[in-house]
């Protein structure tokens, strides 16, 4: 096994052998890894094609697996460790349907490689993830590219990280039914250790962009809440977007400029244009954020980060009091550079830029200040940006 693959299973799980026996027989043959991510600047923006600028955290998705060879049924078994839920998933005979809950995310890429005509053969698998659940950090595409790398290893197929990622976003709004844009897939997929990954999500062109200061960290703060933030609210937001493109006449938002979205204030209605206002604006600083990181500025980096955090609170609408306080109380702590809510919104998580050797005491002030605000903890972790996942055997043949 690879030293990466080592180093991201002892993350989450410390003995391959040992997960897989909490469940099934027999000694397991591979083992997929897949990171979550966190958006460092460029949020609701994906699904209008526009510019993003997420990175790989050292927090993954582990999927521990055997071929089975008995004379049982054509399925595929998997137990989650987290859910504590063990689910059948035929492979044999027909179209493979959805199943509820977490288990719609494999169901989903497993459908996506039978309709490519790539069927595994029967297996035994047992996930355990670190990924926070439900915290805008992409547990489910971490989940899907887990489970995309296992099946097209076990199926000898040769798949590129971004088409992979197709597939598993396809996957998510197949069978889960969430229309969620491409980045979290491809950033779980596709990132490179030390950088962030500059993603038009239009045509699917990557940039690494390097994390170039080994003095900084990213603090990944938790706020604990989950508030309405159901498929209903993320579908709005996303068919507010393609309302704004039509009356624009444009195919995708991100061509819009910011003079016809304020130039067409009135046809847009005050919701639509705000909504536009935010991706057209948020399109602008990913680009000069990735721009900013080569060149060492910091600074701007921070300045970039809290319009962003405004933009998502005031015109699109996603954040809540917990995250203003998180941010808030972040960017009144010394060493840090920038501050924002990330992911969905609604509740999750908060991105920080935090010097090394301040980290730990800014940290603690967060974690108080965010007690005292709310009457809540928050849960806090540091990361450097990460790999992108990867699959191997246990045995060290490939």
């Amino acid at each position: 096994m690879s030293d990466s693959i080592s180093r991201h299973v002892s993350l989450s799980s410390p003995d391959p052998a040992a997960l897989f026996g909490r469940r099934f027989t027999g000694r397991p043959r591979f083992v997929a890894v897949a990171p979550g991510r966190v958006n460092l600047i460029g949020e609701h923006v994906d699904y209008c094609g526009g510019f993003v600028l997420p990175m790989a955290i050292e927090r993954f998705t582990t999927i521990v697996a055997a071929p089975r060879t008995d004379a049982g049924p054509a399925v595929a078994r998997l137990h989650s460790v987290v859910k504590g839920e063990t689910v059948e998933i035929p492979l044999a005979a027909g179209p493979i349907l959805p199943l509820p809950g977490w288990a719609a995310y494999v169901t989903g890429v497993l459908a996506g490689f039978q309709a490519r005509g790539l069927v595994p053969p029967p297996f035994d698998a047992v996930i355990d993830s670190s990924v926070p659940l439900g915290g805008g950090l992409s547990s489910s595409a971490s989940l899907e590219v887990a489970v995309a790398l296992l099946v097209a290893r076990m199926a000898n197929a040769a798949i590129a990280p971004l088409d992979l990622a197709v597939l598993c976003q396809q996957a998510e709004h197949d069978h889960a039914g969430v229309p969620c844009g491409v980045m979290d897939q491809c950033a779980a997929a596709a990132s490179r250790a030390g950088h962030l990954l500059l993603l038009d999500c239009r045509s699917l062109a990557v940039e690494h962009v390097p994390f170039a200061r080994n003095d900084v960290l990213v603090v990944v703060a938790d706020t604990n809440v989950r508030h309405a933030l159901v498929a209903g609210g993320y579908a709005q937001r996303r068919a507010d977007c393609e309302a704004a493109a039509r009356t624009l006449g444009l195919p995708l938002l991100r061509d819009a400029t910011g003079a016809d979205v304020d130039a067409n204030r009135v046809l847009l209605g005050d919701t639509v244009h705000r909504r536009a206002r935010h991706v057209v604006g948020e399109i602008a600083r990913t680009r000069a954020a990735a721009a900013a990181l080569t060149a060492g500025r910091w600074p701007e980096v921070g300045a970039l980060m809290a319009a962003s955090h405004a933009s998502l609170r005031d015109d699109f609408e996603v954040s809540c009091p917990e995250l203003d306080a998180l941010v808030e109380l972040a960017v009144a702590q010394p060493g840090v550079i920038g501050s924002r809510m990330t992911g969905g919104g609604f509740g999750g998580c908060t991105v920080t830029l935090v010097e090394e050797p301040r980290a730990a005491a800014a940290m603690a002030a967060i974690a108080a200040g965010y007690r005292s605000r709310t009457g809540r903890d928050c849960t806090l972790f540091t990361t450097r940006p990460a790999a992108g996942g990867s699959c191997r055997d246990l045995d060290g043949t490939g």
